[in-house]
């Protein structure tokens, strides 16, 4: 589970511009932004594995050296979870060479963009990885979409994997509390995966209508058992 921080880091950061010659961007992160991500990140972690792994380049950059220090010391607070801290580019290595160590991924705004692709490619590519942009206040409506946005390149031509969508609505009914139903569909999808239709993103020559529609009915199916 990758968690990226939104709000902040060199998206965000001022000054940025481009002069005749040279170009720049700002890095910054306010504790308050760090804290915030990082409870949200041990709090999902507490909900599977116990482990979170921060992700930062403290090694070379001073924002992410107070990423690490609130960080660790927001982990105190969450004694049950066991932290680690990676440099970006050893975690990008480690995902190529053994992705299972990997429990919760606590990732600045920058590191999170580059490295939730990645592991959207280890489970199959861009057209099955689901995403949520969440507000941990609920003061505002999160936004639930596939990690590949809406890939216009391949608008009307029928052949978009329809399983990015469907499982980011499953992260939404989890988000809203409706854990049993979330891992109805869940079910559904991995089922599809397994005996197809597929989509030609996983080597099949199914539309993205024929895959939905198994999708619902492998959750139909489900259903039914579940009420049996």
């Amino acid at each position: 589970l990758v968690i990226r921080e939104l709000t902040g880091d060199i998206y965000f950061g001022q000054p940025k511009g481009r002069e005749a010659d040279r170009a720049f961007d700002t890095m910054v992160y306010t504790v308050p932004e760090i804290e915030r991500i990082a409870h949200v990140a041990f709090k999902a972690a507490r909900t599977r594995g116990n482990r979170v792994t921060s992700i930062d380049k403290a090694n070379v950059l001073t924002t992410m050296v107070l990423w690490r220090e609130v960080v660790t010391r927001i982990g105190k607070e969450y004694p049950d979870v066991q932290l680690s801290h990676m440099y970006v580019d050893n975690a990008s290595m480690q995902l190529v060479r053994n992705p299972g160590q990997f429990d919760v991924m606590l990732c600045p705004n920058l590191f999170g963009d580059i490295l939730s692709d990645l592991t959207a490619e280890l489970i199959g590519g861009m057209g099955i990885a689901p995403s949520g942009n969440i507000n941990p206040e609920r003061t505002f409506p999160s936004i639930f979409e596939p990690v590949h946005g809406s890939a216009p390149d391949i608008a009307g031509r029928k052949i978009a994997n329809p399983i990015a969508a469907i499982w980011s609505g499953a992260l939404m009914l989890e988000h809203l509390g409706h854990a049993d139903a979330a891992a109805a569909v869940l079910r559904a999808i991995e089922q599809v995966i397994v005996s197809g239709p597929h989509t030609p993103d996983m080597k099949g020559k199914a539309s993205t209508a024929d895959v939905g529609a198994a999708i619902a009915e492998a959750a139909r199916s489900e259903a039914k058992k579940q009420a049996a």
